[in-house]
């Protein structure tokens, strides 16, 4: 089975994968972005993907919501990482000798507070990902810089971590989605559902939307609001939801299938709160 991720071994999005797939054998396929990870799904060069959705700090990823709707693709599954951010250098480094800082950005994001305590002494680079910041540094040898990744990434690249847990909010999680082509299903009864549609101007359109769940004891756990591309002043909402029984699911989604425009049911799937691992049934040949 090929998973493919943005960003290296080690990197956060590989962690979810291992615990996404703990029982299971896989190999990575490592991606450049966000966006070459959905084209590797989408071009059959990897099974699925696993895509990093929300942030507890720095919010929703929006471009991810957009690679998953627009691509056609359907969520399988979900996973959530405590994130413990570590600033790492070279061996026998000394913090005050450090004048450069890489990650991911939003990992740059996520330790704003963090970075403002050393503004003017630091500059601050966005990079591909956290661990492949981490990387560069070792083969490089590059003195003077350090990189914001976790303690994972340290320990396999052999470098000198100069602080730890340097993220703003300490209970720091990332929510991460596995995604695929239709064709799959999981072993697990679904609980929750992904969804997308868009709305006209009308007043309270949004309100009769959500209390059509509401009607059918839908629980509403996040909702979403993105510009749609080429239509000014335009959104879409993605909403997640929670649901005890399906019947009442599927009457939701009739009924909100006639009165909202461009439904699309994003996946079905099992909330995963406990980040228990998932086992895939394939319709297709692996």
């Amino acid at each position: 089975m090929k998973i493919a991720i943005q960003g290296i071994q080690h990197s956060f999005h590989h962690q979810a994968v291992k615990r996404l797939f703990s029982d299971q054998n896989y190999e990575l396929v490592c991606c450049d972005s966000f966006d070459a990870t959905a084209q590797a799904v989408a071009h059959k060069n990897a099974d699925f993907g696993v895509l990093a959705i929300e942030n507890s700090i720095a919010g929703s990823i929006l471009t991810n919501y957009n690679l998953i709707e627009s691509g056609s693709f359907e969520i399988y599954d979900e996973i959530y990482l405590n994130i413990q951010m570590y600033l790492m250098a070279l061996p026998n480094a000394r913090i005050e000798e450090v004048v450069e800082v890489r990650s991911h950005p939003v990992a740059l994001l996520q330790c704003r507070d963090y970075l403002r305590k050393y503004e003017g002494k630091f500059r601050l680079i966005e990079g591909k990902d956290t661990a492949s910041e981490a990387e560069k540094i070792m083969t490089e040898q590059l003195q003077g810089v350090a990189a914001i990744a976790s303690l994972d990434v340290a320990e396999a690249f052999g470098l000198q971590v100069l602080d730890q847990q340097i993220q703003d909010i300490k209970q720091n999680q990332t929510r991460f989605v596995l995604f695929g082509l239709p064709g799959s299903a999981s072993l697990k009864e679904p609980n929750k559902a992904s969804l997308k549609f868009q709305l006209g101007h009308e007043v309270g359109s949004l309100g009769r939307a959500l209390g059509i769940l509401s009607d059918h004891d839908i629980n509403l756990t996040k909702i979403q609001s993105l510009p749609v591309l080429g239509m000014n002043w335009r959104y879409a909402f993605f909403i997640d939801v929670t649901f005890d029984n399906r019947s009442n699911f599927d009457r939701a989604v009739a009924e909100l299938q006639n009165s909202v425009k461009n439904f699309k049911l994003l996946g079905c799937y099992a909330q995963n709160k406990e980040n228990s691992p998932t086992k895939m049934v394939e319709k297709i040949k692996l």
